[in-house]
């Protein structure tokens, strides 16, 4: 059994000096966004008991848009998968389409029972998928397994075609309740993403990330290639070390700016940037963003509050119009970095949203739900604008039990 090892550094010479001031750009529509899903409306800013319906959400900690023009979320506290055949127009209309319950008014783990291919359980990342990227790939995180549908649903409990991390569809133990992992096995799998030609998978619990090259087409296909681990059969935390620019603790989202490759490390509170897709298992990546180098790991660098350069727990990202954008989800706050600049290890982020100032942190900056404020957002995706209007970056807004489909700053 491997043997998981933590150095952390506190050391005062670790710790950064504040940061200057940097100039802070919108990243999005300051009237916030355009269409809320999921919310319950309540005057006194109170939280509501969540009741599972067509139109309320519990803790979605996935969202992503589709080529088509579906919008599609991971309904994650009520354990299903919720979709729109059409990108919705106003505020929390309805899905049209239902996996892992047997009917809208339905929740629990597995549908209170078994894992099955038609069941989930904590679903988190979601992804459109394959050519022309007409499928759609789930982590079901606490069945410790993807599953992946070749074409992408237009009716509810329609069955997945792959399961990856178990061997079939009525399997849901972490490493198939073996002491290591390997090429075929995952262990609370958070995140799902797709580059036009490779599947990748956060597999948080093995502190690892894993890829197959094209879209899997049997259950339980093996990894082509591992980062975070030197092989496919270790899972330690930071590699069994000190955290380094190959190691992991919990990665999660996966994203692909310039022809690279960029993770988010949240249990190290930073981003790690590869130039060129790497090639080889546990390659290192290229830069540290909410570091300033490859060995510091603090939240927020060492400070209560957080500036332009630092991240807690970045669980979120998304390529956005030469950005990355980032759910730094511990901080409440969305911001991005101008891919351009992510050359050195500590670069300073460009814009800002749902925070006042880079300075400050707070859920709903400590005050109701508001349509421009986010509380422990779990994942952002793009979806591209129509003819003639701009783009939005969908937010999986976890701890206000909603997503948001809000606009980008045109004028950042």
């Amino acid at each position: 059994m491997s043997t998981t090892t933590t150095h952390v550094s506190l050391a005062p010479a670790a710790r950064r000096a504040p940061a200057a001031a940097v100039s802070c750009a919108p990243l999005l529509a300051e009237h916030g966004a355009r269409v809320i899903l999921g919310a319950t409306d309540d005057p006194l800013g109170m939280a509501l008991p969540v009741v599972p319906s067509a139109a309320s959400m519990f803790g979605p900690r996935g969202v992503c848009a589709a080529p088509d023009g579906s919008l599609w979320v991971s309904d994650t506290g009520h354990h299903r998968i919720l979709g729109w055949l059409r990108t919705p127009e106003s505020d929390n209309a309805p899905a049209d389409i239902l996996f892992g319950q047997p009917a809208f008014d339905r929740e629990g783990r597995n549908a209170g029972g078994n894992p099955g291919a038609d069941t989930l359980n904590v679903p988190t990342g979601i992804t459109a998928c394959g050519p022309d990227g007409a499928g759609l790939a789930v982590a079901d995180a606490w069945n410790h397994r993807v599953l992946i549908w070749h074409r992408r649903p237009t009716a509810s409990h329609q069955r997945p075609d792959v399961v990856l991390g178990q061997a079939d569809f009525d399997q849901g133990v972490s490493n198939r309740g073996a002491d290591r992992p390997s090429a075929s096995t995952l262990f609370w799998p958070y995140c799902v993403a797709w580059d036009e030609g490779r599947l990748w998978v956060a597999d948080t619990g093995n502190r690892r990330v894993l890829m197959w090259q094209g879209l899997p087409q049997a259950n339980g296909a093996p990894a082509a290639l591992v980062l975070g681990q030197e092989d496919f059969d270790t899972r330690d935390e930071n590699g069994g070390g000190a955290p380094t620019a190959s190691s992991m603790r919990w990665p999660h989202a996966i994203t692909f700016p310039a022809g690279g490759l960029c993770i988010a490390d949240a249990g190290n509170n930073r981003l790690m940037r590869w130039l060129r897709v790497p090639q080889t298992n546990n390659a290192p990546s290229d830069v540290m963003v909410g570091q300033a180098g490859t060995a510091l790991v603090e939240h927020n660098q060492g400070s209560y509050y957080p500036d332009a350069a630092c991240l807690n727990m970045p669980y979120g990202a998304a390529v956005v119009d030469g950005l990355i954008a980032v759910a730094d989800t511990a901080n409440s706050r969305l911001l991005a970095w101008r891919i351009a600049d992510l050359t050195a290890h500590g670069a300073t982020a460009h814009a800002l949203a749902a925070q006042a100032d880079w300075n400050s942190k707070g859920d709903n900056r400590w005050l109701p739900a508001a349509r421009n404020s986010v509380c422990w957002p779990y994942s952002v995706a793009l979806a591209p604008g129509t003819a003639g209007a701009g783009h939005t970056l969908l937010v999986a807004d976890s701890g206000n039990n909603r997503v948001m489909l809000w606009p980008l700053e045109s004028a950042r």
